[in-house]
């Protein structure tokens, strides 16, 4: 595995940017210069994130989220192995 994350990842394991091994090493995103720890999807890319919209659930029990574009950083927080 390289130092670079995917250019795109999802934490949802139905999505097919599920990359479990890549969720592993853990992932560092900052979104407008801000670190945010409650992204579910990022496109780096794309320049999206998306996040929780607060404890609502869809009828699948999957949170309902919100799309916000703006420039995307991203990182490994652990060392690959």
């Amino acid at each position: 595995m390289t130092d670079t994350p995917p250019d795109r990842l999802s934490n949802d394991p139905r999505s097919k940017f599920h990359d479990a091994a890549a969720l592993e090493r853990g992932i560092g995103i900052r979104f407008k210069g801000v670190e945010r720890h409650d992204v579910e999807e990022y496109c780096i890319s794309e320049g999206w994130i998306r996040v929780a919209m607060g404890k609502a659930l869809d009828r699948r029990g999957q949170p309902i989220t919100i799309k916000l574009s703006g420039p995307v950083e991203a990182w490994f927080k652990l060392p690959a192995e």
